[in-house]
């Protein structure tokens, strides 16, 4: 049985703390796994003819970035070929004065020139070796930063239809991995470079000395050549076959550290649990590299061998055409150090070409991410919308994810305008946030259209609209929206993250939100981070973070605020302070969409929409709904308001429902 059978063998066994813990095989989806069979059975020739593609890739990304660092390392790398090719010609020079007849002080005086050379040689590869790493140095991460740059900003503009479907998004996701490669590329490729220019002088000038001497190297060198490779492949099909066992271990160790788990690891004895599976998963791995331990002692012994019986026959024959007088003593002096030189250099050769060919498999997935990105990017242009926006009017919207066997949204006809509140209800599941999304502009309809109107009776269709200026008149809070790992005024400010932070904005939101006073009785105030863990970190809780979160879509100042359940984590009277600010945003010009359970707040609703199954099923004011013997909305209300043995009585502002738009004036406008 083949050793990559044997391992594969190995690692296909589910051991019982795996089988115990995850039900069987931690698998992660890894987009990349086309990949992986490749470099197990890439043999070293295949490899080396991949090498000129794999170098245009370098180069091209390398121009990108700085084209005159990489003219400066193209050159270093040409000089230090130029110089070792002298090097060993002068070597040559000085055995041939030594070697010659005459006294020795006239033999020393002779090689006096092709010493100087020497010298003057080494000092120059020396300023060349120097020169290319400062150069590579100086590339390296300007390549990164330009791949990097170039995918992730592609990434940002895709249609979020897109990464609704999943073969999209597995290829998106596996571009992230080869963003770094371009970087480890390039340092490859300086190695690579410098190893190849120096074999190639080493043979050219063997070849001119004698014809023998190159059939000699290759003779020692490949031995060694094939060693490297089985290695190198030994460890990428162990790695591929163990990758999924050690992402398990690294999955066991990160919960004993997590707070949200701390609880359950103390108190429910999980942590005895998760010890105990690490203990058996790790064992099984240091099992795993004492078995490579020993293939790799059996494959260095045997190339080993084979490397010194050819090197035995390459000094014999070498010695032969010594004594014959087939070749000269300087010339067999000069073959000996190319030999040993070349031989060293080939090993580091077929490791580097075997961790380069691996680098470019991700930077290709990289390149093709950015691609495909590029094809399903939003558009960056289109018509402009109205001056000033009034309302958007949907009709006849019907959207189908991607890959689902039901519509989400079905023939749907709704109108949001500024100064209001529009709210929607259903059941979960029944296309709220759908439509939200398709309101927001980051979903076009598959049927229906979505106008956008102005306030002179002029309007755009949102599929032929300039999307930046739709996404700029949107303010979202999501039910989950993001909690970034950053300063306090960031996580504000970033809900206009495009434009300059203006602090006077951001403490105004924040005091709209009602989270002013707790920001700046943080220790560190607006510089503190709001995630525990780093220096000024600070530990907020669930309804910290929604009024955060509200004051970050307050700061954008749009005209239109689609929050998705804006207090779910709020205590009571939070929470009715909470919808009291949005109806006063409404009362200030704004278009509120507000989306949740909470039937009470939507009795103060100027309009209220109610969804099921993807379709507007009933529409209207709060008492006109109510009116409705067998309702949905009055069902639902009524369940909740049984919860609490009476019918409750609004504790909310009044809809004003002759409430219109009214331009922010002021240096936030749109701002209450």
């Amino acid at each position: 049985m083949k050793p990559g059978r044997r391992t594969a063998d190995r690692a296909s066994a589910v051991s019982a703390a795996e089988q115990e813990l995850f039900g069987g095989r931690l698998r992660f989806d890894g987009s990349g796994s086309k990949h992986e069979r490749a470099l197990t059975h890439m043999a070293f020739g295949q490899m080396a003819a991949a090498l000129p593609r794999m170098v245009v890739v370098v180069l091209r990304a390398g121009r990108a970035a700085d084209p005159r660092a990489l003219a400066g390392l193209v050159l270093a790398q040409a000089g230090q070929g130029v110089t070792g090719a002298v090097g060993l010609v002068a070597v040559n020079g000085v055995l041939n004065e030594l070697f010659a007849t005459g006294p020795t002080g006239d033999k020393l005086r002779q090689s006096l020139p092709a010493l100087l050379v020497l010298a003057l040689v080494s000092a120059a590869a020396a300023l060349l070796s120097a020169w290319s790493t400062a150069m590579a140095g100086r590339l390296e991460p300007q390549v990164e930063r330009t791949v990097s740059l170039r995918y992730y900003a592609s990434v940002t503009r895709v249609e979020v239809v897109a990464t609704e479907r999943p073969e999209v998004q597995r290829h998106l996701e596996a571009g992230k991995f080869g963003t770094d490669s371009a970087r480890r590329m390039l340092g490859l490729s300086v190695g690579v470079a410098n190893v190849l220019i120096g074999m190639v002088a080493s043979a050219v000038v063997l070849a001119l000395l004698h014809w023998a001497l190159l059939p000699m190297l290759l003779t020692i060198a490949l031995p060694k050549g094939w060693g490297a490779v089985q290695s190198a492949r030994r460890e990428h099909t162990s790695r591929r076959h163990w990758v999924d066992h050690q992402r398990a271990v690294a999955t066991l160790l990160q919960y004993l550290t997590q707070p949200s788990a701390a609880g359950e690891i103390r108190a429910h004895g999980a942590g005895a649990l998760l010890l105990r599976g690490y203990r058996q998963m790790s064992g099984l791995m240091e099992c795993e590299q004492r078995r490579l331990a020993r293939a790799q002692a059996h494959t260095d012994l045997f190339a080993g061998s084979f490397s010194g019986l050819a090197s035995l026959g390459c000094y014999g024959v070498l010695w032969w055409l010594l004594t014959s007088g087939g070749l000269p003593l300087a010339v067999g002096g000069t073959a000996v150090v190319a030999i040993r030189t070349s031989t060293a250099r080939l090993t580091s050769l077929v490791q580097q070409i075997n961790r380069m060919y691996a680098e470019i498999l991700r930077l290709a997935d990289t390149e093709a991410a950015t691609e495909l990105a590029a094809r399903h990017a939003i558009p960056r242009s289109g018509t402009p919308l109205p001056a000033r926006v009034r309302a958007i009017e949907v009709h006849g919207v019907s959207f189908t994810y991607p890959g689902a066997a039901a519509p989400s949204l079905k023939g749907v006809d709704l109108s949001v305008r500024r100064g209001a509140v529009t709210a929607l209800v259903g059941a979960n599941g029944s296309g709220k946030s759908t439509l939200a999304k398709v309101l927001a502009g980051l979903l076009l309809p598959g049927s229906g259209t979505v106008w956008w109107h102005g306030a002179g009776g002029e309007r755009v269709e949102v599929s032929e609209a300039d999307r930046a200026q739709v996404f700029r008149a949107i303010g979202l809070l999501a039910q989950n929206f993001p909690n970034w790992e950053m300063s306090a005024a960031t996580n504000v400010a970033i809900g206009a993250g495009d434009l300059p932070r203006d602090m006077t904005c951001v403490k105004e939101a924040a005091r709209a939100a009602d989270v002013d006073l707790l920001i700046e009785g943080l220790p560190h105030g607006w510089d503190s981070i709001v995630v525990k863990g780093y220096e000024r970190g600070v530990q907020l809780s669930g309804g910290q973070w929604q009024k955060l979160g509200n004051a970050r879509s307050r700061y954008r100042g749009a005209p239109f605020l689609l929050v998705d359940e804006p207090t779910s984590a709020l205590d009571p009277h939070a929470e009715i302070t909470a919808f009291e600010q949005l109806r006063t945003l409404a009362d200030s010009g704004t278009g509120v969409v507000l989306i949740t359970h909470r039937l009470a707040a939507t009795a103060t609703a100027d309009h209220i929409y109610v969804l099921d199954d993807g379709r507007i099923a009933e529409h209207g004011r709060h008492a006109d709904l109510m009116r409705r013997p067998g309702g949905l909305y009055r069902g639902m209300f009524e369940a909740q308001a049984a919860q609490y043995g009476l019918t409750p009585v609004g504790s909310f502002p009044a809809a004003r429902h002759d409430a219109v738009p009214a331009p922010g004036e002021g240096a936030c406008p749109d701002l209450p």
